[in-house]
C-alpha cells in the first residue's frame, strides 16, 4: 500500500525465522540473556514477559506493535553491539543469494557498508513512504519497515 508502512509483526511462541532473530537480537540488546537460534521458544517468551512486565506493557509473552517499539533501540554509523546485529540481520534476511557470505555480515558492527544498506533501504521505501527519511539512522520507522518485512521478497 503506498503512503503507509506495514504493520509491526506479531511474533509469537512457535515462530520461526524472521523477524524472530531480530527480536532475539533486541532482547539481549536490553540485557535479556536468550540464546539467538530464531526459534521463538519458552525462553524468549519468558524473556519477552519479562520485558513486557518491566515496562507497564500487557503481559502476553507476544511481540506486538507496543513491544517492538519498547524494544527498538536508535543505531547509526559508529554504533556496536546486539542491536546493530538485528539491523544487520534485517539485511541478511533480504540477502537473495544464498550466499551468507555475499550479504551484508552480522558482526555488530554499524560501518560503511551497514551504512550504504540503511540508506539504500531508506531510500527504496521513501519512494513509496515520502515520510521515511533517508538519513543512515534506523529510528521506529526504519526498524518498522525492517521488522515488518518491507522490500523483502
Amino acid at each position: 500500500m503506498a503512503g503507509t508502512l506495514l504493520p509491526w509483526p506479531m511474533v509469537r511462541q512457535g515462530d520461526k525465522e524472521h523477524p524472530v532473530v531480530t527480536l532475539q537480537y533486541l532482547l539481549r540488546a536490553r540485557g535479556k540473556a536468550i540464546t539467538v537460534d530464531g526459534i521463538f521458544g519458552a525462553r524468549t517468551e519468558a524473556a519477552v514477559r519479562d520485558w513486557q512486565r518491566q515496562k507497564g506493557l500487557a503481559v502476553d509473552g507476544i511481540a506486538g506493535p507496543s513491544t517492538w517499539l519498547s524494544l527498538i533501540i536508535q543505531v547509526r554509523k559508529g554504533d556496536e553491539g546486539d542491536a546493530v546485529r538485528g539491523v544487520q540481520e534485517e539485511f541478511q534476511f533480504r540477502n537473495l543469494s544464498g550466499d551468507p557470505n555475499r550479504g551484508l555480515q552480522v558482526d555488530g558492527d554499524f560501518g560503511p557498508k551497514t551504512d550504504a544498506a540503511v540508506r539504500a533501504f531508506q531510500t527504496a521505501v521513501h519512494a513509496d513512504v515520502p515520510s521515511m527519511a533517508v538519513d543512515g539512522i534506523v529510528g521506529p520507522m526504519t526498524w518498522q519497515a525492517l521488522v515488518s518485512g518491507m522490500l523483502s521478497f
